[in-house]
Parts: structure tokens; sequence; C-alpha cells
């Protein structure tokens, strides 16, 4: 087939006007944004112990979280945490479908607060496609020109909220008005304040529909006993208009009068009525508009509804079947591994570096020397004394150590220190074991193996 000549094999995504709907899941969603947003916004400016709730201090490698102080070394907490929010993804998902784009996911949020910012100023969703038909003049100026001065400021202060989760935010805010900002902090808010800016303001749903990795293997997550959004096409066909007064039945109709309100309110422009397709993002606003409709015309509701593809079909439902059992096990499993591993960890760390420059030394009176670089941190925000104490070998004793080894608050101590050992108990290679306690509790206590080189025998 030949291509027309000047014609186009590309055809730009319609803008998508979704109509604004009230409901019960219009107003869930409501609550959901204001709650997220209202956290994100909110909790850098929290305090806790004279220092800021939630930082995550990359310069210094500490992660603060209210009352907890995480090191890089605390790694294996945060691979379990984000082991625990995949398979929260797959249970609820297996459960109820894409709860997480419908309701909490960043994307929506921000898109939904911009959406209101957009309606707020420009009116409904007639005003603003005859506005954006309108050729220029004033009042399209002024409405165009608030728009842009609303979303432009909540994304600049969004870049300055997310870095302000790794800068103190005071300290950030200070020198943001003494403009005396450092390079890579204003690079990182500007970029986070423009990928705001282009998702939420005019990429939209392109992000769920074409970039967004969920939606491609969401399928494989589903199954005939999940929750979905559907639309009953036995009740509904064949759709048609309809006065109110009519007895459709008698006229060959089904419930659905065709309205396109369904359509209308779709943030990613779907019709569901075509049946599950991935640009679905399980908002519901196609049911608080098919139920809206229903109770204008005196019809039950439930014609959009959420149901599972059994119920439709007028088969048994099972919310406990054989993949909801194993997501719920390894679910619990995993939180509760990570909440005892939380509640018995120990605020100390000991990493024990041999020399490897010499083997071992030969000392008068028959003694056997190895070196070692201790690194004690102390993941308490208060100053803290240990003892050091070494075993493993008859008679070995630690040299360059005095009685105590006092480490600041949230400090880390090299320590060079000695082990000697008497020659007759030091051939070969022993293990041995450095222990470290804390003077003030001996519950604080952490072990960390080495080895001991001495003379072949």
């Amino acid at each position: 087939m030949t291509k027309p000549t000047g014609a186009s094999m590309y055809e730009s995504a319609k803008k998508i006007y979704p109509r604004e709907i009230g409901g019960r899941f219009d107003n869930l969603s409501k609550l959901a944004t204001i709650i997220l947003l209202g956290l994100f916004y909110a909790v850098p400016w929290m305090n806790w112990d004279e220092r800021q709730a939630v930082l995550f201090d990359l310069p210094a490698r500490k992660f603060y979280l209210v009352g907890l102080t995480l090191w890089p070394q605390d790694f294996p907490y945060l691979a379990m945490l984000l082991m625990i929010l995949a398979l929260s993804l797959f249970f609820f998902t297996a459960l109820a479908g894409r709860l997480w784009c419908g309701f909490a996911c960043p994307q929506t949020v921000w898109t939904e607060i911009f959406i209101w910012m957009e309606q707020w100023t420009e009116g409904t969703r007639s005003q603003r496609m005859k506005l954006d038909k309108a050729p220029w003049s004033w009042n399209k100026l002024r409405r165009k020109g608030s728009k842009q001065f609303l979303w432009i400021s909540f994304s600049m202060w969004t870049g300055f909220t997310f870095v302000g989760y790794f800068t103190p935010v005071r300290e950030l805010g200070a020198e943001i008005l003494a403009l005396n900002v450092g390079g890579w902090t204003l690079f990182w808010g500007l970029f986070y304040g423009f990928a705001t800016y282009g998702n939420a303001g005019y990429m939209r749903e392109q992000v769920c529909k074409y970039m967004c990795p969920y939606a491609r293997f969401q399928s494989a997550m589903f199954d005939k006993d999940t929750l979905i959004i559907s639309y009953d096409e036995e009740r509904g066909e064949p759709r048609g208009g309809r006065k109110r007064s009519v007895d459709h039945k008698e006229a060959g109709l089904g419930d659905c009068i065709d309205c396109q309100l369904c359509v209308q309110v779709c943030p990613t422009g779907i019709d569901i009525r075509e049946g599950l397709q991935y640009e679905c993002i399980a908002c519901a606003a196609c049911i608080d508009a098919c139920d809206s409709i229903m109770d204008k015309m005196n019809y039950p509701r439930g014609l959009v509804r959420y149901t599972t593809e059994n119920a439709l079909h007028s088969k048994s439902t099972h919310v406990l079947r054989p993949r909801m059992i194993v997501y719920a096990v390894i679910l619990l499993a995993l939180i509760a591994g990570l909440a005892a591993s939380m509640a018995t960890r120990t605020p100390l760390i000991l990493d024990v570096i041999r020399d490897r420059n010499a083997l071992y030394r030969e000392l008068p009176g028959d003694m056997i020397e190895n070196t070692y670089t201790l690194k004690l941190i102390n993941q308490n925000e208060q100053d803290r004394t240990f003892v050091l104490d070494v075993t493993g070998v008859d008679g070995i004793t630690l040299d360059g150590v005095g009685e105590t080894i006092t480490v600041e608050g949230g400090g880390v101590l090299s320590l060079p220190v000695r082990a000697r050992a008497p020659r007759e108990d030091s051939y070969g290679i022993m293990s041995i074991q450095f222990i470290l306690t804390a003077v003030d509790d001996e519950d604080v206590t952490v072990a960390e193996d080495s080895r001991f080189l001495g003379p072949t025998p």
C-alpha cells in the first residue's frame, strides 16, 4: 500500500478532558489525595528529638525514620521492606485489581490535584474544550496564565519538598532565601519539579498507558475471581437512548442508555463497556457516573460495578483461593520477620579488618602478635562507652586499647589494636572473636569473627 503524498503515519494522541463527577468512589479518591499529599508535604517539617523526623542524610550515610536511625549496613531491612511492598502489590492486585493505580499511585494523586487546579481556573469539561478551541483573547490568556502559575508554583514546591527529604528542609529554605543553594540540590529540586509538571500537567494518562510497566503485566496477576471494574453486558445490552417514562424492557432495550458519561469521566479515555482494558486504572469514576444515571432513570445501580468474571457469568466467586493464601502466608512471614529483626536489632556495629601487610610478628617472651583495625559504629544518638574483649586462643590479650572505649552518638571510630598470644598456643590459623559490650547495658553487645595467624608447627 502506497503512502499518500504529504500524509503522516503518526497521529498524536487526542487531549482527554475528564468530566467531573461526584459519588462514593470520587469522595474516596479525594480523601486519598488529600491524605497522601498532606503526608508528603508535611512530614519533612516534623521534628523528633530536635532533628527532622524523616531524613535521608546521604553525605552522613544515615537514614532517620522517626526514632530509628538506619545505616548502610542496615540494607537488609530495606531489601525486606521492598519485598513486602512488592508482594503487597501482588496480593492486592490479585484480590481487587489495580487499587494502587486508582487511588494511591503518585501519578494518579498528582494528576488529580493538577486537574483540580485546571477546573478551578478554566471551568468545567465543556468550558475547557470551548476555551481550547477559542482564539487567543484576554480571557483565554488570563485563564491559561492562572493555570500555569498554579501548576509551576505547585511543581516547584513539590521539588523543594522532595529535596527536603535528603537535606534538612529548614536549612534548605534558608539557603534558597539567601540564594546560596548548591548545584546538585538545585538540579534535583528543578528536575523533580519539572517531572511533576510534565507528568501530572501534560502527559497524564500517557504515563499510565505507555510508560508504566505495571499495566503490561497486570493480566498475569488477575484471575476469574479478581475484583475488577466491569460492565454488565447481559443487563445493559442492547443499549440505546430512551425517555424516562418508556418501559425499556418492552422496547427491547437494556439498562444502558448510551449516554457516554462513563467515557467522559474516564481519565484515560476508554469505554469500559468494551471490556477490561490495560488502560483502565480502576479509579471507579465510571461506576459513580453510571450509578448517577441509574438513579435518574430509577434503574438498579451496578450496571458498571466492582465484580469478578465468575460473578458476571453467574458462577461462584472464591476469595480464599490458593494464590491468595500463598501470598498472604509469605507476606505475613516477611512482615513478622522484619518486625522481629527490628525489635532485636542491636544499635551497634563492629567491623574487624586484619592487617594484610604482615602475617604475624614475633615478640620477646615467645609472644606472637597480629594487628587489626576495628571500626566501631554507635547507632545510638547518645555517646556510649564500651568494653572490648577477644577470645578464641588461650592467653590472648589486646594491646593499644584502654579499659573502655567511648564512641560519640551516631559516630564512627577507627581503632587500631594488637592481639598477642603465647607462641605455644598460636600455631597455624586460628579463629578468634572480638566482643564489644556497652558498659551501661550488657544486652547491647556484638561479636565479630576474625583470624589469628601464627608460625607453622
